[in-house]
């Protein structure tokens, strides 16, 4: 009976069949560390604020400042409003300077991702206010102005004149939005987190 023997890097001779066993448990060994290192190497994966996404995916956090393209319409489709052909907006999430359900919306986007929103009056510009709504005496109304005309109060604030009689003037101080839903397209184009 004969033994087939091999020649392991000088060293002495082995059985051929020893010599196969420990070579496959060599391969086997820098296949799986190579596996290990392949997964433990998320050198990519970036931080935002408090967390991280374990998928690498840069998402919007709050106190990210994020930049986003926007269209806002109403629910007969009439455009109120747009980034589009502009630079985009720019904010800072969760820091009040949006409208909250926009801000809401914005908050756990992924970059590049797209989204429409339908925001209720509440999450947008509030439910008009009556108390908003005022009667000025005909003598109070401005040179020339009319029904869909702004007035200034002496605050600085501004609104809109709703209707005129021989007596009086109404004047709209809400915002314009105010009591409607309004539904936005959004795109989060880019977040420039704080340094931390």
């Amino acid at each position: 009976m004969s033994i087939d023997y091999a020649i392991c890097r000088g060293c002495c001779p082995i059985p051929q069949s020893r010599y196969n066993y420990f070579m496959s448990k060599y391969i086997y060994s820098i296949l799986l560390l190579l596996l290990l290192l392949a997964c433990s190497g998320n050198g990519d994966v970036i931080k935002s604020g408090e967390t991280e996404d374990l998928e690498g995916v840069l998402v919007a956090k709050q106190g990210d400042n994020v930049s986003v393209h926007y269209t806002g319409t109403l629910d007969d489709g009439e455009q109120f409003d747009s980034s589009i052909g502009r630079n985009p907006l720019s904010f800072t999430v969760g820091a009040g300077q949006m409208i909250s359900g926009f801000d809401a919306a914005v908050l756990g986007m992924a970059l590049g991702e797209k989204k429409t929103v339908r925001l209720e009056a509440v999450e947008a510009y509030g439910e008009t206010d009556q108390d908003l709504i005022i009667d000025f005496p005909i003598d109070k109304l401005p040179s020339g102005a009319d029904v869909g005309g702004q007035v200034t109060f002496t605050n600085g604030a501004t609104g809109r004149i709703t209707n005129v009689d021989e007596n009086t003037f109404t004047v709209d101080a809400n915002h314009r939005l105010a009591g409607l839903p309004l539904t936005f397209e959004i795109e989060l184009v880019s977040i420039d987190w704080p340094p931390g």
